[in-house]
This record gives C-alpha cells, sequence and structure tokens, in this order.
C-alpha cells in the first residue's frame, strides 16, 4: 500500500501540491488526470522524491520515506519509469538490463576470487536480463547500441530497465508523449501486462482519455494541486472538472 498524506509542496508563493491525502493499493491501475498546471508530474516528483516536500508524508508499507532519498525509494520498492537517467548509451541493450538487474542484488556480483561463483552469478544476471527483454519483445536487439535504437524502442528499454527493479510501485508519467501512433500501443500492452500482476501497484499520468477509459480500475483528478475527485472511471470522467479540461466543454462565464 502507497499513502500520502496532507503531501504538499510550495515553490515561493505558489502552492503546486495542496495537501493531497491518498492510497494506492496493490491490483490497481489508478489514473491521474486534470488540466495542463493540475500538479500531477510535480505529485509524482514529490512521491518518488524527484523534490522534497514542503510537508505532508509518503509512505510505503507502513514504512515513512518522506525523507529519503530517490534511490533509498527505488529499493524501497517505487519504480518511476521516462524519468530514469540510467539508460547507458555506449553499452548494448542486454548491458543495460544486466545491470539494472544487478543493482536489485546487492554482493551477487562479488564472491572475492572465486571466478567460478562470478561466472555463475554472470549467467544468472544474463539469463534473467533475457527474460525481460523477451517480455518487451526486445530480445533480438539485445546487442544493439541504446545510442542507435529509436525513441519508442528507448522507451521500451526504459520499462524493461523499471522491470528489471522489480518494484512494488510502478509510476508511469505520460508514457506515450512523443511516441508514433505506430508506436504508442507497444508501451500500453506492456502496461496492460503489468496490470495482470495483482501483487503490483501501478500509477499512471496520461492526458489521453481513451488510455485512461480502457486501462484505469480507479481515476484520481488534481486540479491547481488539490485533489477534487476520486473514483470510478465512468463516474469521474462525466464530472464537469474533467469534461472542461478534456473534453472542451466551456466553461460558464463567471
Amino acid at each position: 500500500m502507497l499513502q500520502t498524506q496532507d503531501l504538499t509542496v510550495r515553490f515561493g508563493g505558489h502552492v503546486a501540491v495542496n495537501a493531497v491525502s491518498c492510497s494506492f493499493a496493490p491490483g490497481t491501475l489508478t489514473a491521474i488526470v486534470g488540466p495542463n498546471g493540475a500538479g500531477k508530474t510535480t505529485f509524482f516528483n514529490l512521491v518518488s522524491g524527484q523534490i522534497p516536500a514542503s510537508s505532508g508524508t509518503v509512505h510505503l508499507n507502513g514504512v515513512d520515506l518522506s525523507q529519503a532519498t530517490v534511490s533509498a525509494r527505488t529499493r524501497a520498492g517505487l519504480g518511476r519509469a521516462f524519468q530514469l537517467t540510467n539508460l547507458f548509451p555506449h553499452l548494448s541493450v542486454l548491458e543495460n538490463v544486466r545491470l539494472a538487474v544487478q543493482a536489485t542484488r546487492p554482493g551477487a556480483h562479488w564472491h572475492g576470487l572465486n571466478l567460478w561463483s562470478i561466472w555463475s552469478d554472470h549467467r544468472a544476471l544474463t539469463e534473467r536480463a533475457l527474460e525481460i527483454l523477451h517480455t518487451v519483445a526486445m530480445q533480438h536487439q539485445q546487442a544493439v547500441l541504446v545510442s542507435s535504437l529509436p525513441h519508442g524502442d528507448q522507451r521500451k528499454l526504459e520499462v524493461a530497465l523499471l522491470m528489471a527493479l522489480e518494484p512494488q510501485v510502478f509510476m508511469f508519467d505520460e508514457p506515450t508523449a512523443g511516441m508514433s501512433h505506430d508506436e504508442a500501443p507497444v508501451i500500453l500492452n506492456l502496461i496492460r501486462e503489468l496490470k495482470k500482476d495483482k501483487s503490483k501497484t501501478i500509477l499512471l499520468v496520461e492526458h489521453k482519455m481513451d488510455v485512461v477509459r480502457e486501462l484505469a480500475d480507479r481515476i484520481i483528478v488534481l486540479h491547481n494541486g488539490t485533489l477534487v475527485a476520486d473514483g470510478d472511471p465512468a463516474t469521474v470522467i462525466a464530472l464537469p472538472v474533467v469534461q472542461e479540461a478534456y473534453l472542451g466543454v466551456a466553461k460558464e462565464a463567471a
């Protein structure tokens, strides 16, 4: 269970996220929606630790992560996609994923001078990395340098790296942004597959309401940094604040 309590951040006199309290349960995909500037990505940044909160807390499985670093939150089980900086452009696709797999196994690569153990562990890491590449349909690109991958394939690789970290919570911030019409379904299919694991919690910031309708079990709406709605997709999509932001329904004159 991921939980935020009164999570708030101020930039000068501007309150970007205003006392947001929300819980996210395993087996649920929650879409976070709202107009531009509503605070969606800032909320993600607060949860994953990219920016410090002015006040409020973040808990995962009862553990307070509010003062934890980004890496400590990752180790605790929070996984943030598409803000990762650990794509190594001059290494191969396989080497990138193998490094992410290795990162989840502290000390697994070190056995003094026992070369047999080192080789055995290297083989196990490689096998796990290949399993993940098969899941994202990139096994045929395992030897390709990351710098030469098209944008869409780099996005797929970022999902693979996130999967290699084995988080409890997957956080996707507009996962199809900048992707072509042909590329986007690949990422959405990966998220559909992740949804099948009911031990995982998925958070999704997404502007495309057709994607939200299909994937979300629940929608929360942020507006001016405040949580203004929370419920099942059909109910929330019908709300005026969502209609205005996404469907072009004009606001009534003040």
